[in-house]
């Protein structure tokens, strides 16, 4: 019954933003069909789509807004129109009662509120549609935030995530256009991201490995969490003071030099993807701030780590040189990347590829470069490879958004922002110190100890193979011919096989592309290829 009367709301935002309208109707199932036909009695509505979808995601509640703000960081998939309006969606929520929020952090630190801080503020600071914070003071008199989730909101979650479901199979079902925005892999991912969010303790682990990350930096600073204060339900953290990051005036009023502060907000971004591989992804204005207390030399402060990114080692490289290939325009290399990363299937035709890369890519060139914008060149370029069957994975999307997120801060602050200066050359010294003897030598220590634990195992298989290559192939009959062949050179030819057999063996458990990547290769590779080519010239 709960579940009729919400699917009757639905009906009715549907009809009143008339996002039937979104729909290829004459698909769809008589059923549904007669459930929008009410919509026409609210008329036309002057609005354009995003806007309205906006609007109807408002109304029908936090969840739907949660399930809003995912979309918006799905520019693969999600128009750039839509994607614009649904950014604009704000948590705004009512918060629930203070006497309600108490009784949860006394259930969930099993303490009274009196006892475990030294003062606690009933107003909240903040509320969210997942969670509420509070301040507070503790007993040896640090300033705190408290935050916790709302009480009953797992439940709601859940079965708003069923009807999200249903609704996304009618579309994928029935909508042409649906089906292109793989509505069931949209709700999966949404619904990984908002039960995560329900979890403080995986935002707290979070937090402190950025905080670890950027100890000691002057970029970015990242509150500490107070862990006996903290579990899954409740998050204690340092409470901070800045000027949030959109308020322009705030900040040019302290003085603030902007154009630094823009440029840190892209080195930050650079530092997390390449150099710490664990980046913020969630970097909208209200979760940062900026630390004014010196101006000349400004600091962000970053809050909610509750969605985080991270990219494979082998994703890491292939971008790194991608971008590097678009600052020199060399599109087929591009392509080839492409190829060689497993983004694009291997039978994708290199010159088709490149053509269409170069297509999107040269007019932008053509501009300014302090008014290109890298993160709609990669989402240009990813809508291009989709073309030729690219799977996006969920990683590289979570950093387009992130890019598109820091870049439009940048931008905001300070309009010549020359995104491309500050990437060129962080990126040719990443890739540079990543092939440096200290990082190989670095690699080399993190696997001696498996390469210890294996190395025994070696000298058996060797002498098995010695043994199989002496005594031969078993055959039980005599052949009518034979080439002749001298005893001398037997075991020459026998050595030559071992020899290309073990060297075969090496580079076979070594990296696929092993000669890009030569600083993870394992030790047992390298042993066994070089007793192979030790045998080789031994012959």
């Amino acid at each position: 019954m709960i579940r009729l009367r919400r699917l009757a709301k639905i009906a009715r935002v549907v009809g009143k933003y008339r996002l039937d309208k979104l729909l290829d109707k004459d698909s769809l199932p008589f059923a549904v069909r007669a459930l929008l036909a009410p919509a026409v009695l609210f008329g036309g509505n002057s609005a354009d789509r995003g806007e309205r979808l906006r609007m109807a995601l408002e109304e029908l509640g936090p969840i739907f807004i949660k399930f809003g703000q995912l979309l918006s960081t799905r520019p693969d998939l999600v128009p750039t129109d839509i994607c614009a309006q649904l950014a604009q969606l704000q948590d705004n929520v009512p918060p629930f009662s203070s006497a309600t929020f108490k009784s949860n952090i006394e259930t969930a630190l099993e303490g009274k509120v009196e006892q475990l801080f030294y003062s606690f503020e009933t107003d909240p600071l903040a509320s969210a549609s997942v969670a509420q914070v509070h301040a507070a003071v503790l007993a040896d008199g640090r300033n705190v935030v408290v935050k916790a989730v709302r009480p009953g909101i797992e439940k709601t979650i859940r079965k708003d995530i069923a009807l999200l479901y249903t609704l996304a199979r009618l579309l994928a079902k029935y909508s042409e256009d649906g089906r292109r925005l793989r509505p069931l892999e949209v709700v999966a991912d949404y619904e990984v991201v908002i039960l995560e969010e329900l979890n403080l303790q995986s935002e707290g682990a979070n937090a402190s490995l950025l905080r670890h990350n950027f100890e000691g930096s002057p970029l970015l600073y990242v509150p500490e969490i107070h862990w006996p204060y903290s579990n899954e339900n409740v998050l204690v953290m340092e409470r901070i003071y800045g000027i949030p990051v959109t308020n322009m005036a705030d900040l040019e009023a302290a003085g603030v030099d902007m154009k630094l502060l823009a440029e840190r907000g892209v080195e930050i971004f650079f530092t997390q993807v390449f150099e710490h591989n664990f980046f913020h992804a969630d970097m909208h204005p209200g979760n940062i701030f900026v630390d004014a207390s010196k101006p000349k030399a400004p600091s962000y402060l970053a809050i909610d780590c509750a969605i985080m990114g991270s990219l494979s080692s082998d994703d890491q490289f292939y971008l790194a040189r991608n971008l590097l290939a678009i600052f020199k325009r060399d599109y087929r290399q591009v392509a080839e990347l492409h190829i060689r990363s497993g983004w694009v299937p291997a039978d994708t035709p290199v010159g088709e590829f490149t053509g269409a890369i170069r297509s999107v890519c040269e007019p932008i060139f053509e501009r300014p470069l302090n008014e290109i914008s890298l993160g709609h060149m990669l989402v240009s370029l990813f809508n291009t490879a989709r073309r030729f069957n690219m799977e996006v994975q969920p990683s590289l999307v979570l950093l387009q958004k992130t890019l598109l997120n820091i870049e439009g801060l940048g931008r905001q602050m300070y309009p010549q922002l020359d995104l491309w200066t500050t990437a060129q050359p962080f990126l040719e010294k990443w890739l540079k110190d990543r092939y440096s003897p200290k990082s190989i030598f670095k690699q080399f220590k993190r696997h001696v100890p498996d390469w210890l634990e294996h190395l025994p195992q070696i000298p058996p298989l060797i002498f098995q193979a010695l043994q199989n290559i002496q005594q031969g192939p078993v055959n039980t009959e005599t052949p009518r011919s034979a080439p002749a062949e001298s005893k001398a050179a037997k075991p020459s030819r026998r050595f030559n096989r071992l020899g290309a057999a073990l060297m075969g063996i090496g580079i076979g458990l070594a990296s696929p592309h092993w000669a890009e990547t030569i600083s993870q290769v394992p030790a047992s590779s390298l042993i066994l290829g070089g007793i192979g080519l030790l045998l080789l010239l031994l012959r």
